[in-house]
């Protein structure tokens, strides 16, 4: 049985369908961090048709018109001033929701699924569908070298694992439950490799990739502090916490260490993810190839790649004043014929 940490959606935990739908998505093996987004999608969803009185079996199209609209009013919490979860948030939450639909109707409790999946876009030759909630490509957020160096600051101050963590995420461009779920078998400290296996990784591709010899230290630093923790091979990153001390350190830790980095720093918009974001474009940055980019990354396709790919404004400028200078020298050079 996949094990689903209940106590973080009790809605869900204690409504029969919901519960039997989320433990099912577990015993299908899916990855830790699917069973948080669909069971925290879900446990959202229970919430407003409590607060709505709508009967979740029951609930109509318009039960979720509604609750789309209120996902694009509601105030974020990182962001007071402006309204409306992410529209990435906003589709994650109701992917799961129509999800849920979809096995209710497969096991007969009723017979449409009120989410439905679009309807087909008039005049688009590629029978492309609408989605009830247009999607929006945004560019990933980046720091700037002056937010990085305050984010590094901050870092310094942390523990040994802490700051091995940060380093080797950025390095290997890991999502944080990759980062979470590495053994000590998965580090190669010679060839300075480390590898991520198939069943950590959100699309089941492993991935061979290397880290930095600054990384390289800071893994020999941290091997002394994790020996008083634990002599057994096993998770690399451990809890210090008194509660659990010498545990595989969660997901939910890792986030609540950035979270606070962040906050020091100063730089709300940071996040697990964020190091992943950077190291992708520090490599197209040093031109690497899109097909070694999605190499190194775990991607299936390119199309995935060039989501994570972030020039910004100042890159492009650049690229736009060694074009010009290349122009105009060649454009200076063809005016020297006219004399002589």
């Amino acid at each position: 049985m996949g094990a689903v940490e209940w106590e973080r959606y009790p809605r869900v935990a204690d409504s029969p369908l919901p519960r039997s739908w989320l433990q099912l998505q577990a015993d299908r093996g899916l990855s830790a961090n699917t069973i948080h987004a669909y069971g925290r999608a879900l446990e959202d969803y229970l919430r407003f048709c409590e607060s709505g009185e709508i009967e979740v079996v029951t609930a109509t199209r318009e039960h979720v018109a509604r609750y789309i609209r209120d996902l694009n009013e509601r105030v974020p919490k990182r962001d007071s001033g402006s309204r409306g979860l992410s529209n990435a948030t906003q589709r994650q939450r109701l992917v799961a929701v129509r999800l849920f639909y979809d096995y209710l109707v497969e096991d007969e409790h009723r017979t449409t699924n009120p989410v439905g999946r679009g309807h087909y876009a008039p005049g688009n030759p590629t029978g492309g569908k609408r989605s009830p909630i247009p999607v929006f490509q945004e560019l990933p957020w980046i720091p700037t070298d002056d937010e990085w160096l305050r984010l590094i600051e901050v870092v310094c101050t942390e523990s040994s694992r802490n700051r091995l963590m940060f380093a080797l995420a950025y390095d290997a461009a890991l999502r944080r439950e990759e980062l979470c779920l590495l053994s000590t078998s998965d580090i190669d400290p010679a060839r300075h490799l480390v590898t991520i296996r198939a069943e950590n990784t959100k699309n089941r591709r492993a991935r061979v990739v290397p880290y930095s010899e600054a990384t390289g230290l800071l893994y020999s630093e941290y091997l002394i502090r994790r020996r008083q923790l634990s002599r057994a091979r096993g998770a690399v990153f451990l809890s210090e916490s008194p509660r659990n001390t010498g545990q595989p350190l969660s997901i939910w830790t890792w986030s609540k260490i950035i979270e606070g980095v962040a906050q020091r720093a100063g730089i709300d918009q940071f996040t697990t993810h964020t190091l992943r974001h950077l190291r992708l474009t520090d490599l197209a940055r040093a031109n690497w190839d899109i097909h070694e980019i999605a190499l190194f990354a775990g991607h299936r396709s390119t199309q995935s790649t060039l989501r994570y790919i972030h020039l910004s404004g100042r890159d492009l400028a650049r690229r736009l004043q060694e074009g010009m200078a290349e122009i105009h020298a060649w454009r200076s050079r063809t005016l020297m014929e006219m004399l002589k």
